[in-house]
């Protein structure tokens, strides 16, 4: 793992205070945690301090988590600079986390690499309006659906240099666009419909004077059963027999 560093003092900001309404809702987090636990919501705050901040993680903005937690400032840098989710330096508006890992890549992510490179520039680079960075990730989990990158919060696959291509000036001309699959299918579905488990005779089921009928009709469905914690109680089984129920003296 590379070592990750704090951006440049140049870049920092003077001071870091959650607005109240964050406040509010890391103290929500914090008490979730027993006494003398509250550093165990150290991420999800960390998290809530780098949205605050734009998409990075300042170091006055890491420290007055550490103040929030009641932990030396050491371990909340600890955990920052481990995390990959957590962004040491200033990224764009729009941030590209872009999957350059073996699915991905047999699949023309490393064309995807190169395109960042020629329209953005180097990786964290934030381009001069403002509005795009990226940075080349390790699995996303969506190699169904490779190549695969996830910008801000949501997920795009299926793409191409063409349609990343598009994606990208859309994203910067502040277009509206399309999560999901960059292709014609449904989630992860292939591609033009099910390709197998087609035949209805699979689902089907013959009833008595009715011939054949769905598996499951929809009102059958619907119709509630037992609640779960409801069951019949157990029946005691009888004493084991002792020696005296024999007969034998």
């Amino acid at each position: 793992m590379a070592v990750r560093r704090l951006a440049e003092p140049a870049l920092q900001p003077k001071s870091f205070a959650f607005t109240a309404e964050n406040l509010d809702w890391a103290k929500g987090q914090i008490a979730r945690y027993p006494e003398g636990r509250q550093a165990s919501a150290i991420i999800p705050i960390l998290w809530r301090a780098q949205e605050q901040a734009g998409g990075w993680l300042p170091q006055k903005a890491i420290e007055h988590v550490a103040a929030l937690l009641g932990m030396p400032k050491i371990r909340a840098l600890e955990v920052a600079t481990f995390y990959t989710m957590f962004n040491l330096e200033p990224v764009g508006q729009f941030h590209v986390q872009l999957c350059g890992t073996t699915p991905c890549v047999l699949r023309g992510a490393d064309k995807l690499i190169k395109l960042c490179h020629d329209k953005i520039g180097e990786q964290f680079h934030v381009t001069a309006d403002g509005k795009l960075s990226w940075v080349e990730v390790e699995c996303l989990g969506a190699c169904v659906n490779a190549p695969v990158a996830q910008i801000n919060f949501d997920y795009y696959e299926d793409l191409t240099p063409k349609s990343f291509t598009t994606l990208l000036a859309d994203l910067a001309d502040g277009k509206p666009v399309k999560p999901g699959p960059q292709v014609d299918r449904q989630l992860s579905a292939p591609l033009g419909g099910p390709t197998t488990l087609t035949d209805p005779n699979l689902y089907a089921r013959r009833r008595p004077g009715q011939g054949l009928q769905p598996a499951l009709l929809d009102a059958d469905a619907k119709t509630p059963g037992a609640a779960a914690n409801l069951r019949e109680a157990p029946v005691p089984k009888p004493p084991a027999a002792d020696s005296s129920a024999s007969g034998k003296s």
